[in-house]
């Protein structure tokens, strides 16, 4: 396993994008920590800013046995990672330096497997030291649908609410070919 590296969260979340990917309309916020999107995923922090601990852990398969009892919410859900670029990043400062790439296998789906512990010590503040920290696991595998593992009570309260987070919306249909001629010729004037 990898050593944990600060990570900088500004509006209560950061990243693992596939090469700097942030599709933020198609996200799907219903299990409350782990949130997929068209590719990559966004994870939900406690504080509002500030710096959080993480540490990112590829795999060739699913970790063995249950997890430790030293974190609080455990939640798996499937990532695309079209680019095979998927890694750690704050959405404000980019890539973490000294995280491990978690797409070692090149493009496809991911299973990601994200430890939380700390959510709930200062809920939507700030904080300039690390009072969470984050296990973020992926693995070569298949779509599947989300799965909680492991709640605490700041997870129950996230998904009482999650009926009012956004809900995510469909890609945009793909242009025909006449319309991408049409679209390419007005773009040239």
């Amino acid at each position: 396993m990898s050593a944990a590296h600060n990570v900088y969260v500004p509006e209560g979340t950061f990243g693992v994008l596939d090469a700097g990917g942030f599709p933020v309309q198609t996200a799907d916020w219903s299990n409350g920590l782990a949130v997929p999107m068209s590719h990559g995923a966004l994870i939900v922090t406690g504080i509002h800013t500030g710096e959080i601990r993480a540490t990112a852990t590829p795999m060739t398969g699913p970790p063995p046995g249950p997890a430790d009892d030293l974190w609080e919410e455990i939640v798996e859900v499937s990532v695309h990672a079209p680019t095979g670029g998927l890694q750690v990043e704050s959405l404000e400062q980019g890539p973490v330096d000294g995280l491990a790439p978690l797409s070692p296998a090149g493009p496809g789906w991911y299973r990601l497997r994200v430890h939380a512990r700390g959510r709930s010590t200062l809920p939507d503040k700030t904080s300039p030291e690390p009072v969470e920290d984050y296990l973020v696991m992926t693995w070569p595998a298949p779509w599947a649908d989300a799965g909680i593992l492991r709640r605490s009570d700041r997870l129950e309260h996230d998904l009482a609410h999650a009926a009012d987070a956004p809900q995510p919306q469909p890609p945009a249909p793909a242009r025909s070919k006449e319309q991408e001629t049409l679209r390419r010729r007005l773009l040239r004037g």
